[in-house]
C-alpha cells in the first residue's frame, strides 16, 4: 500500500496531537515539520522522531508531501492553508478556519476550485457516543427537539498569570473562549441534533482585566510556574466566560456557557438535548457513557459497547464495550475518515468529515455572537 505523506505545521498543543493519531493510520506517514525557523524546526523534528524539519515555504516546495496539517496560532491558518492549496497539498486545519468570515469564504472556494481535500479539525464529533447520539435521533428516538443546554468549562486560565498566546487578539482574533472552545460546542449542537442556529443573544465577561504575561515561553498546558520577575501586567480585552442563547430553525430555544476560569474543570463539555420522546445528556470527562431520560418508563444508561451502536458510531469503535477510549482517538478516527478521501485524491461529493464550510459556519456564528455581546442585542445569523 501507498503511503500517503503528510507534513505538520507548529508544534504547540495540537500539533503533536495530530502527529500521534497519524502515527496510528498504517498507510499515513509523517515525513516533514515546520516551524517559525529552521533551528527550531530541527530540534522539534529530532524530539518527535519526524525525518525532515523546513520552514512553511520550503515544506510546500517538496513534490513528495501530500497533506499538511495547519497547527500554528489561529492568525496563520488562512494565509497558510490558501497557500498549501495553491501548493496542491491537501490541507487539515485547526479551528478557527481563519479570523474573518472573508477569508474562510476565500479558501472554500479555494479548495472547491482545486478539488483538493480539506478538513477542519472538529474531532469532538468522533466520540463515538457523540455519533450515537446523531444517529439515534436520526432514527426518530430524541422526537422533536424541545431544548438545548450545553456548557464547555476549563480552568486553565484561571489565575491571572495564566498565559497563552491566545490572550492576544492579533494572534487568536476578537473572542478566546467563544471562538476556542465554544466553536467545538456549537458545531457539535448543530451536528448532532441537524438544527441550524439562526438568532443569538450574547454576554461576555473578562474577569481579569489584566494578567501577567510571562517574559519566557510556556506552551500550552504546560503548567510551568516562574518568579514574579519574570512577568509584565498586560490588558486583557478577550472574554473569559460567556453565556449565549440560542434560537433554532425549529422555532425552539437554547442556551450555551462557556468559560475558562472555573477552578476543577480542566476539560469539560456537556450537551443536554430534551426532546419529545427522550432527553439526551453527554459529558466529555465520561466519553463513553450516555444518559437517556424517559418520562414514563426507567431511565437509560448506555456504555459504549460496538455491538449495541447504530452501524455508523460503531465504525469509530477501535476496541470492544469495556475498553474506553478517549480524546486521543478522536483524532485518529476523524483523521481515518479524511485520509480514506485523500486517498481517492478528492473532496467527497458528501464528505462525512468536518470541512472548510463547516469552519466557515462556525466562524460565521461566532463572528454574530460577538456582534451580539457589543449590542447587547439578539443578532440573526
Amino acid at each position: 500500500m501507498k503511503k500517503i505523506k503528510a507534513a505538520i505545521v507548529g508544534t504547540g498543543f495540537i500539533g503533536p496531537a495530530h502527529l500521534e493519531a497519524l502515527r496510528r493510520i498504517p498507510y499515513v506517514e509523517v515525513t516533514a515539520l515546520c516551524e517559525v525557523n529552521i533551528e527550531l524546526a530541527k530540534a522539534k523534528a529530532e524530539l518527535l522522531g519526524i525525518p525532515n524539519a523546513f520552514t512553511f515555504e520550503e515544506m510546500l516546495k517538496q513534490p513528495d508531501i501530500d497533506a499538511v496539517h495547519i497547527c500554528t496560532p489561529n492568525f496563520l491558518h488562512f494565509s497558510q492553508s490558501k497557500a498549501a492549496l495553491e501548493a496542491g497539498k491537501h490541507v487539515i486545519c485547526e479551528k478557527p478556519l481563519a479570523t474573518k468570515i472573508e477569508e474562510a469564504e476565500e479558501l472554500v472556494a479555494l479548495a472547491k476550485e482545486k478539488g483538493l481535500v480539506n478538513a477542519v479539525h472538529f474531532n469532538l464529533r468522533y466520540y463515538p457516543m457523540v455519533r450515537q447520539m446523531k444517529t439515534m435521533r436520526e432514527n426518530g428516538e430524541l422526537g422533536e427537539i424541545y431544548s438545548i443546554m450545553g456548557s464547555y468549562l476549563q480552568d486553565w486560565l484561571y489565575l491571572n498569570t495564566d498565559y497563552n498566546w491566545r490572550l492576544e487578539p492579533d494572534q487568536s482574533g476578537d473572542s478566546r473562549a467563544i471562538a476556542d472552545i465554544g466553536s467545538h460546542l456549537l458545531d457539535l449542537t448543530e451536528y448532532v441534533t441537524g438544527l441550524k442556529v439562526t438568532e443569538v443573544m450574547a454576554d461576555f465577561s473578562t474577569v481579569h482585566k489584566t494578567r501577567l504575561k510571562p517574559l519566557k515561553p510556556i506552551e500550552t498546558y504546560s503548567g510551568k510556574m516562574l518568579q514574579e520577575s519574570d512577568y509584565a501586567e498586560v490588558p486583557i480585552n478577550t472574554e473569559d466566560h460567556a453565556t449565549v442563547m440560542l434560537r433554532f430553525d425549529n422555532g425552539n430555544k437554547g442556551s450555551v456557557t462557556v468559560s475558562q476560569v472555573n477552578a476543577g474543570r480542566k476539560n469539560r463539555l456537556n450537551i443536554e438535548i430534551a426532546g419529545s420522546k427522550s432527553n439526551y445528556e453527554w459529558c466529555s470527562e465520561k466519553p463513553n457513557e450516555l444518559w437517556i431520560g424517559k418520562r414514563e418508563t426507567a431511565n437509560q444508561h448506555l456504555m459504549k459497547d460496538p455491538s449495541l451502536f447504530t452501524k455508523e458510531a460503531a465504525g469509530l469503535i477501535s476496541f470492544p464495550g469495556g475498553h474506553n477510549e478517549g480524546f486521543p482517538d478522536t483524532s485518529k478516527q476523524m483523521f481515518k475518515e479524511v485520509y480514506a478521501a485523500i486517498r481517492e485524491g478528492k473532496q467527497p461529493e458528501k464528505p462525512s468529515f468536518p470541512t472548510f464550510e463547516d469552519g466557515h459556519r462556525e466562524l460565521l456564528i461566532c463572528e454574530r455572537i460577538i456582534e451580539s455581546n457589543k449590542k447587547q442585542s439578539w443578532v440573526k445569523i
